[in-house]
C-alpha cells in the first residue's frame, strides 16, 4: 500500500469517492491511501450513506483532515473491515495525545461530541474509503469537535501517523495470513 499526505488544500465533495481518483489526481497505481485537508461539504446526490440520504442529512465542516482509501478488491464487506481498521488507527493515535476518545461502530466521538466521519463503498473495479476528522467546527450541523481544540497542532504529522498505522496493520495481517499452513494440509 502506497500511502501520501498533499499540503494541497481540497474540498472533499463526495466525488473524491470514486475510482482512480488517487491515480488520476496524484499519480499513485494500486492500493493507495491520499491524506488532505479542507471544507467538507457533501450534498445528497453525492451522498453513498443511503441511512443519511433518507434523514436528508448534510455534511459539512469549515475544515477537515481527509483521508481518501482505495484497494484494488471489490469485496464490500472486506472494505467495512478495512474501514474499521483505519478508524482504529486513528483512534490509537489520538490516545497517543491522551484525547478520551470513544469508538461506535465507524465514528469517534469525544466527551459526546462528534469527531469523524466516515463511509466505505464499492466500485466495479475497487472498494473505497473516506474518513473526515474535523479541525474546525463552526458550523457544523451537529455538537462537533475538532483536532484543533483537542490540541493536536501538527496535522501533518498526525495523519503520516494514522497511516504508517493502516497501512503496518494491514502487513501485518498479510504476514499473519501467509505464514500458517492449512489444516489438512501435510505440510
Amino acid at each position: 500500500m502506497k500511502i501520501l499526505f498533499t499540503d494541497r488544500s481540497m474540498d472533499y465533495t463526495g466525488e473524491q469517492l470514486a475510482p482512480h481518483w488517487i491515480y488520476r489526481n496524484f499519480n499513485i497505481l494500486g492500493d493507495a491511501m491520499v491524506a488532505f485537508s479542507g471544507a467538507a461539504q457533501v450534498s445528497l446526490d453525492h451522498m453513498v450513506d443511503l441511512a443519511d440520504v433518507l434523514e436528508s442529512a448534510h455534511i459539512y465542516s469549515p475544515l477537515m483532515l481527509h483521508f481518501l482509501v482505495e484497494h484494488f478488491d471489490t469485496n464490500l464487506e472486506l472494505a467495512v473491515y478495512r474501514q474499521r481498521m483505519l478508524i482504529v488507527a486513528v483512534k490509537e493515535e489520538l490516545e497517543q495525545f491522551e484525547v478520551p476518545v470513544t469508538r461506535f461502530g465507524d465514528d469517534l466521538y469525544v466527551n459526546r461530541a462528534k469527531l469523524s466521519v466516515s463511509i466505505a463503498t464499492s466500485s466495479v473495479v475497487s472498494t473505497l474509503i473516506h474518513v473526515g476528522l474535523n479541525i474546525q467546527t463552526e458550523g457544523t450541523p451537529v455538537k462537533t469537535v475538532g483536532l484543533t481544540e483537542l490540541g493536536i497542532s501538527d496535522i501533518k504529522a498526525f495523519a503520516e501517523n494514522v497511516m504508517l498505522r493502516y497501512k503496518k496493520e494491514l502487513e501485518q495481517i498479510y504476514q499473519a495470513r501467509c505464514k500458517v499452513r492449512g489444516i489438512g494440509i501435510d505440510c
